[in-house]
């Protein structure tokens, strides 16, 4: 594993160059091969408590994106932390109830927000650029532990993690890699003790760095503690199976249910004369690229905001300057007009 073949991206990382400095340094030395902690002279992440309590606020935060778990591996039931709510004569389940949740982190629970990159936008907008400048997929989670508490038991993440401490303390205590090639993510039984590389505590503007698949666990230090993790995913296995079977088939035009000895012998010729080829001239370095940009996943162009789609259409439906949907819009309003309230 050199640097030019799995750090160029991270070189060129202006988003994570904030974070840990001198990231060509990084690269070359850090980056899969061990954890390290920088304090960076500015890295507030998006989303820190005060977002916490505007999503709160806005009543519709809700399962799956928020659990709460028991350092004793006790996952807290939905009803002890959500309320459920009646919209239009239905009964739904699983709203936040911002009482419950503190209720349970006094008790000692932790609070876990997943995904936050889909429903927060600023955090959105971050992930969508480390994504883009790192080409692997990246999420977003939230942490929110109380002293003592420990979300999780030890456990390997199948993802290299950076976290972001955004309020009160927490230590962290970081294991070594796995033994063996074919690991499995999750937690760790209990009676293994795996060498310990680093144990830290993290303060407010710290940040955290556990390459993918080494053993971690964390536990609350002092005060409210609350980081945002970023989890960069990488490609597995079944990644690059994925992408040698889209290699060994992208076009060709075989029908999918071929019939008759001929039709099949002829759909078997056709994939093993693609095959011959595509091996001949593909290596494993456009293998690794195809799969990685397959599991970078990146989000589609958004769509335009409302209120610029509403103008537009208003413009489109004045008189001397109607288009086809314009003349469908003043339709549909004078429509409403006449119906009245």
């Amino acid at each position: 594993m050199t640097a030019d073949t799995d750090g160029g991206h991270l070189m060129e990382s202006p988003t994570l160059a904030r974070w840990v400095g001198d990231v060509t340094g990084f690269a070359e030395r850090r980056w899969q091969r061990e954890p390290a902690v920088f304090t960076p002279p500015s890295s507030a992440p998006p989303f820190d408590l005060d977002e916490l309590d505007t999503a709160f606020d806005s009543g519709l935060l809700r399962t799956p994106y928020l659990e709460m778990v028991r350092s004793n591996k006790v996952v807290v039931p939905p009803d002890a932390y959500t309320t459920a709510r009646v919209v239009n004569g239905v009964t739904h389940s699983g709203f936040a109830d911002r009482e419950k949740v503190v209720a349970q982190l006094r008790a000692g629970a932790t609070l876990l927000l997943r995904c936050v990159d889909q429903w927060h936008r600023p955090t959105g907008e971050l992930v969508a650029r480390l994504s883009e400048e790192l080409d692997r997929r990246v999420e977003a989670f939230f942490f929110v532990t109380p002293v003592g508490g420990q979300g999780l038991a030890v456990h390997r993440d199948d993802a290299d993690v950076f976290v972001l401490q955004v309020a009160g303390s927490k230590a962290w205590y970081v294991h070594d890699a796995p033994a063996v090639a074919d690991w499995q993510p999750g937690e760790l039984p209990d009676d293994e003790h795996s060498p310990r590389l680093l144990h830290t505590v993290l303060e407010p503007g710290g940040v955290l760095y556990v390459p993918r698949g080494f053993a971690h666990r964390a536990v609350g230090a002092a005060g409210l503690s609350a980081h945002l993790s970023l989890t960069i995913r990488d490609v597995c296995l079944q990644d690059l199976r994925t992408a040698l079977e889209k290699l060994l088939t992208d076009g060709l035009d075989l029908p999918a249910r071929p019939l008759g000895e001929s039709a099949i012998l002829d759909a078997c010729a056709a994939l093993l004369g693609r095959a011959r080829t595509v091996l001949d001239t593909a290596g494993p370095d456009d293998l690794r690229l195809a799969a990685r940009a397959a599991r970078a996943r990146r989000p589609a162009e958004p769509a335009p905001p409302l209120a610029e789609t509403a103008r537009t259409w208003d413009a489109a439906a004045r008189p001397g300057g109607l288009t086809p949907v314009g003349r469908t819009w003043r339709r549909l309003r004078d429509a409403a007009r006449t119906a009245g309230p």
